[in-house]
């Protein structure tokens, strides 16, 4: 069955304000229905290496793997399952290349990097998650979070040991639990979801979402996709732009 809708992408990654240097990578492919956001970590250029690594190992198993696979024409669940594994595959991937870059050159140890990455198959998406990027789907002109952030304040919250807005002032509110390359391993959320004629996706760094508010995501996108990417990273840059900014927004048609 042929795609009945259409995926058009745009990104842009900034340095901000006070970072010397842009440790954020992305990935922007709408005909191959794979978008992804990475926040590297890392001294000596080891967070741009961490991040622009990943974002290249990803692709090139998704690529790879949906030759083999049939994930178009009607949903299943064997289908939902194959996306899912295929794109936690290329995430664990990603983190065994990084943790045996790190092995074998001690100036790169430590080094790693967030994911947020979104993949279409057939008409529904699947998520895969690592770190405190974020995935946002905007419907009906209301912001939705789609992914959970793996931070020690997000924990804390969840657990009910603090309050959002003790969160908010937290001297750990950047303690990440979760890290592609920290480990030869890592925990990869995924979740699926379906496509309506439409939607909007927002892909962002937390140099992004650390400054905006939900209720303003779907406001930024009111002048169009492509003005909503600039929009979003002056709004980020105007409140401080402490650290690299990175948006993708993908639109559904």
């Amino acid at each position: 069955m042929a795609q009945s809708l259409t995926m058009r992408s745009h990104g842009r990654s900034d340095v901000g304000r006070r970072r010397a240097t842009n440790q954020d990578a992305f990935l922007c492919d709408d005909d191959l229905g794979l978008w992804v956001v990475a926040d590297g970590m890392g001294g000596h250029a080891a967070g741009e290496v961490a991040s622009a690594e990943s974002v290249d190992t990803i692709v090139g198993m998704v690529r790879r793997g949906l030759r083999t696979l049939d994930l178009d024409g009607e949903p299943s669940e064997e289908k939902a399952r194959a996306a899912c594994r295929l794109l936690e595959s290329a995430v664990q991937a990603a983190t065994y290349l990084l943790f045996a870059m790190a092995e074998l050159d001690r100036g790169k140890a430590g080094m790693g990097t967030t994911i947020s990455a979104m993949m279409r198959f057939g008409e529904s998406l699947v998520l895969a998650q690592v770190g405190d990027s974020r995935i946002y789907r905007i419907r009906n002109g209301e912001a939705l979070q789609l992914t959970e952030d793996h931070t020690l304040i997000a924990w804390q919250i969840k657990q009910g040991l603090i309050t959002p807005e003790e969160a908010r002032v937290s001297r750990q509110r950047n303690v990440i639990t979760r890290a592609v390359g920290s480990r030869d391993y890592v925990q990869v959320d995924t979740s699926v979801w379906d496509l309506s004629p439409g939607d909007a996706y927002l892909l962002c760094s937390d140099g992004l979402h650390g400054y905006l508010r939900l209720e303003e995501v779907a406001e930024c996108l009111s002048d169009g996709h492509e003005a909503a990417v600039d929009r979003f990273i002056d709004l980020a840059n105007g409140r401080g732009g402490k650290d690299n900014i990175t948006a993708v927004v993908v639109g559904v048609h």
